[in-house]
């Protein structure tokens, strides 16, 4: 299977949501996708956008019968990676990964490194200080694919807040 990565366009926001909602089944957080499609749309593509990301693509199979004359088979998105600034008085602008995400059925493919190792090349080109990131406690293939390919750090000493309204 071919693996294309590419930037996000505001056309792939709906595919993005709805692996943003499989996330969240897997996470055991089902109802807490809040965000609206115009929202979120909005947030990445507005006048004043405030995430980036880039899609995982993969050519959709050949349908029986074949697309007619003219019209290809397209692509379809098999994961994604959302990212933002984060500035820090110590380090200086950081990039932030809020998600990544692999449809399940594409899972164990090698689609999760090239999406990470775009976001390092991104980082790097942007003269980032680094990347920052948080992965649940439990989720230890995410835990383990960070160890064995990026050698990430992990904080024990600082705890998660939000305020939310």
């Amino acid at each position: 299977m071919a693996i294309n990565i590419r930037r996000a366009t505001k056309e792939d926001c709906p595919r993005l949501l709805e692996l943003i909602k499989e996330l969240a089944v897997y996470e055991k957080a089902p109802d807490e996708v809040t965000v609206s499609l115009e929202h979120f749309t909005e947030s990445g593509f507005g006048d004043n956008p405030v995430w980036w990301g880039f899609v995982a693509t993969t050519e959709k199979p050949a349908t029986n019968p074949p697309s007619p004359p003219g019209e290809g088979r397209g692509e379809a998105i098999l994961a994604f990676a959302l990212y933002y600034i984060r500035y820090s008085t110590w380090k200086g602008q950081r990039m932030y990964l809020e998600d990544i995400i692999v449809t399940e059925k594409a899972r164990g493919k090698g689609i999760g490194k090239l999406l990470m190792d775009r976001l390092i090349e991104e980082a790097k080109e942007k003269k980032f200080s680094g990347i920052m990131w948080q992965v649940l406690d439990w989720n230890e293939p995410a835990i383990n694919f960070y160890k064995k390919y990026y050698d990430a750090k992990f904080d024990d000493e600082w705890l998660n807040c939000s305020i939310y309204f």
